[in-house]
């Protein structure tokens, strides 16, 4: 996130006028650096992202959300100290989105942003679409320009190496062994 945050911090500092172009997805520090700009020009289909902090594996507003159900008591010493890092990391990124949008947006839109993006209330992964967006108060026109698809083609993306998805032939038939034993 820290290159994310200096390159929108540079785009804020620009006097001219900025225009992100999202063809395809600008999730988390594509989405912080999309918040500087001027203009978000994305594809009818393609969507931004929270910029909630994840802390190791864990998203940040999880874990101190797993902490405050239990005692002190109850909880470890590291699983305490990354509750603490959680909590530093989730205000550190509301206050960063919330001064990165002030500086295209009144301060109290800026912070509803800043509320719905860095704070946990959906997962890492969860789409936002043009609609979501303009209601969040974005500059989001939906006027891609061809040269950006054209510019896209060049560059095509790797296939997964795993599918998210596993086929499963239909009709699925369970095998039995020899012993009468299910194979699943």
């Amino acid at each position: 996130m820290l290159a994310a945050e200096l390159i929108a911090n540079a785009l804020c500092c620009r006097e001219a006028p900025t225009t992100v172009f999202v063809p395809h997805y600008a999730m988390s520090g594509g989405t912080l650096i999309a918040l500087a700009a001027n203009e978000i020009v994305m594809d009818p289909n393609a969507v931004l992202g929270p910029v909630d902090p994840q802390v190791g594996r864990y998203p940040a507003a999880s874990v101190l959300s797993a902490v405050a159900r239990k005692s002190v008591n109850e909880v470890d010493d590291e699983t305490l100290i990354l509750a603490d890092v959680a909590e530093k990391a989730l205000r550190q990124m509301h206050a960063t989105v919330t001064r990165i949008a002030s500086q295209r947006m009144e301060r109290d839109v800026a912070a509803a942003l800043a509320n719905a993006l860095s704070t946990g209330l959906w997962t890492h992964d969860y789409p936002i679409g043009v609609e979501e967006a303009r209601n969040m108060g974005l500059p989001v026109s939906t006027e891609m320009p061809q040269e950006v698809y054209d510019l896209m083609r060049l560059y095509p993306q790797s296939a997964a190496r795993r599918p998210s998805v596993g086929y499963i032939p239909v009709p699925y038939r369970r095998r039995r062994d020899g012993g009468g034993h299910e194979d699943r």
